[in-house]
């Protein structure tokens, strides 16, 4: 960069923009231009520069910008010797045409440069090229951040061809106190932009880049930084809850959008009928976020108040007009809600479930209420293993979808389960079976709570297996980033399950039982069932690395695709403590050469013969092996893995001395063959818990 530099601000003023992508629309717009300084050399690479993002701006200020880069050299290939001179010297037609159209003046011939390039020589040309000048190449770096932006549909306004997410009134570029010219979006920039649509006093001149934040906060009524926004009013949130002696819940996803939706967000509070807290308080609390994004208050033990927070943008000294406006649109919502719950209690859900015939899970697998005799046998089948109760997991797996085809679930879908526990409740159900309803969706997302007992276990088991092993069983595979079907997270949900309830159930057992719900000729894929087992443990793997565990003993225990996932931990934790044990490195390596030599040899090895054993060190190694394996195939039996471990660990010295001393790979063949067979006795012991041999490097 050349001569002083100062604050660069470039704003979009815009029409509102949309609240659920605001935030990354602002990072994303400045990143982009920041980015696009620092590629010119108009910012140093380490510019320090602050994104803002309101409900009606995108802007960034960027330190220490130049009004023009510093000049560079500039060394390009021209063409092969042989090409660009004659025999004489003398620049060819060719060069001279290459020369013309880079502008290059033809006495330059003599200050080309001649090295090799690969295997020619070339003639190479260094020139000084002028610094980037930031009011050229301002309007172009705009430009190219806004085609970045991650915007699904466009629109244009107006009589021109611009186009954007929402229509832009104003184009501000300021240098320090300097307006920089440039056009985007058929406007011309400037240094006026605009407040608060009611608070602000209208146009507000922008004097320098430094001052805009204060300038919008002070004259234009308006906290351009979406950060500070969302911070501010999470400050007065909580401050408004103690004020209440009330808590909030849940609420960052909400104050996500709430912050793109206000510029000066003032926090009051509202209040609706008390009457209304005997509906059941998930929809209630789902009206108020969904709807009318209220917060909702609660007391210690976690029941709705009928209280709530609401985030105008408007800060008003008597805001009596605005809680009562609030509460009286709040009003009908509540009472929909009330109305929709008091409908769906007067039919029982087991009356509903003819209505789920007509609704269609998929083409190639039928209707829900297919589906629902699949899950209702297939829990059962699951409760059975699991010594739980039956009746009840059958029970609840044929209610669980029921809800599907209520009046409430059919206006707040997210209710489901959750409206189909209450009605159950209201049915007569038992608390078990209503409470199996609820939880068959669990878990929903990365760290929710699994379904509690062996009942809501197995209910939520059907759920996820049936999908996968049908989705599978017709080629409706995840691929990428595609998953319409939500296939990892049922994936997930199943490992996790298992591993942390955790349940004594056999993977392959389990999806064996669920393809054998589905009507006969309807799973044609070929090899699903494998294919489902190797999708579930790559997802297995990276549930694994997200908690840390070392991705070597991750390998290990996996290679041998375990059956029982809720034995994984133990394993792990096993093979992490015999890593631990000086023998581990050696022990592994040897596992890894006896695996190696397994793979050459013909056919299968068989039992070792002791009357064939020749070295001392072989009849060692075979009286050790026939020593230890009862106890470690004992501490295996009994889920001792560490112990069975620790035991293969005193083999160290063992094996050290037989590929010390013997040669594996006899020429004799029945010698040759025998040694083949303690080898493969060896590591069929060795690897129980895991395949030691992926421990080594």
């Amino acid at each position: 960069m050349t001569g002083a530099t100062a604050t660069l601000l470039v704003e979009l003023l815009t029409e509102e923009l949309p609240p659920k992508a605001l935030p990354r629309l602002g990072d994303t717009f400045a990143t982009r231009i920041a980015d696009g300084l620092k590629a010119r050399g108009l910012a140093p690479a380490d510019a320090a520069f602050r994104a803002f993002a309101s409900p009606r701006r995108l802007a960034v200020t960027v330190a220490h910008v130049a009004a023009e880069g510093a000049a560079k050299e500039v060394t390009e290939k021209l063409m092969p010797v042989a090409v660009a001179l004659d025999a004489e010297g003398k620049p060819t037609p060719a060069l001279l045409k290459k020369m013309e159209a880079k502008g290059i003046p033809a006495d330059a011939v003599s200050s080309f440069e001649r090295r090799m390039d690969g295997k020619a020589e070339a003639l190479f040309h260094t020139a000084v090229v002028p610094g980037a000048k930031l009011a050229e190449v301002l309007s172009g770096i705009v430009h190219d951040a806004i085609k970045a932006l991650p915007i699904p549909k466009v629109m244009r306004w107006g009589d021109g061809d611009a186009t954007f997410v929402r229509p832009v009134h104003k184009l501000t570029l300021l240098h320090g106190a300097d307006v920089v010219p440039g056009r985007v979006l058929d406007l011309d920039s400037g240094r006026t932009t605009r407040g608060h649509r009611f608070m602000s006093r209208g146009d507000i001149d922008i004097a320098t880049a430094d001052a805009y934040e204060e300038t919008l906060r002070a004259e234009g009524k308006v906290i351009a930084s979406f950060a500070d926004r969302r911070a501010d009013i999470e400050r007065q949130l909580l401050a408004e809850a103690a004020r209440q002696g009330a808590l909030l819940d849940e609420y960052a996803d909400l104050l996500d959008e709430v912050a793109a939706l206000v510029e000066h967000p003032t926090v009051y509070v509202g209040e609706f009928e008390a009457e209304f807290l005997a509906v059941p308080q998930e929809c209630l609390i789902l009206t108020m976020r969904a709807n009318q994004k209220y917060f909702p208050l609660f007391d210690a033990a976690g029941k709705l108040l009928n209280r709530f927070l609401i985030v105008s943008n408007m800060q008003l000294a008597d805001p009596s007009n605005i809680v009562a406006g609030n509460a009286r649109v709040v009003r009908p919502r509540l009472s929909d809600a009330r109305f929709f719950f008091e409908q769906d209690k007067k039919q029982k859900l087991e009356a509903r479930l003819p209505r789920l015939a007509p609704v269609v899970y998929h083409n190639k697998l039928g209707s829900q209420l297919e589906r629902v005799e699949r899950l209702e046998a297939l829990a059962g089948a699951i409760a059975a293993q699991l010594h739980g109760d039956v009746a009840a997991a059958k029970r609840a797996a044929r209610l669980a979808k029921a809800d599907l085809v209520t009046d409430m679930v059919g206006e707040f879908p997210e209710l489901q389960g959750i409206m189909g526990r209450y009605y159950a409740l209201a049915d007569g159900e038992g608390q078990v079976v209503a409470d199996a309803i609820q939880a068959h969706y669990q878990p929903r997302f990365a760290g929710d709570a699994l379904p509690a007992g062996n009942v809501a276990a197995a209910v939520a088991l059907a759920d996820k297996l049936d999908a996968l092993v049908g989705f599978f069983g017709i080629g409706m595979v995840p691929t990428g980033d595609k998953d319409p079907f939500a296939l990892r997270r049922a994936a997930l949900g199943v490992l996790r399950i298992l591993m942390e309830a955790p349940l004594p159930l056999e993977l392959p057992k389990l999806i064996e039982t669920a393809a054998a719900g589905f009507k006969p000729g309807l799973l044609t894929a070929d090899g699903f069932a494998a294919q489902l087992q190797d999708f579930m443990f790559e997802r297995l793997k990276n549930l694994l690395r997200e908690t840390g565990r070392d991705g070597a003993v991750i390998d290990a225990v996996l290679a041998l695709k375990p059956a029982r996932i809720d034995l994984v931990p133990a394993k792990l934790a096993a093979v992490e403590a015999f890593c631990a044990l000086p023998e581990a490195e050696a022990l592994a390596a040897a596992n890894k050469r006896i695996v190696n030599i397994l793979k050459k040899a013909e056919g299968t090895p068989g039992e070792p013969d002791v009357a064939l054993l020749q070295e001392a060190a072989e009849k060692a190694l075979f009286h050790q092996v026939v020593e230890v394996a009862p106890l470690v195939r004992s501490h295996v039996a009994n889920e001792d893995y560490t112990d069975a471990l620790r035991v293969l660990a005193g083999l160290r010295a063992a094996v050290d001395q037989f590929f010390e001393d013997v040669m594996v790979m006899a020429e004799e063949p029945l010698t040759r063959q025998n040694r083949l067979a303690l080898l493969a006795q060896l590591a069929g012991l060795m690897n129980q818990v895991a395949d030691i041999s992926r421990l080594s490097a």
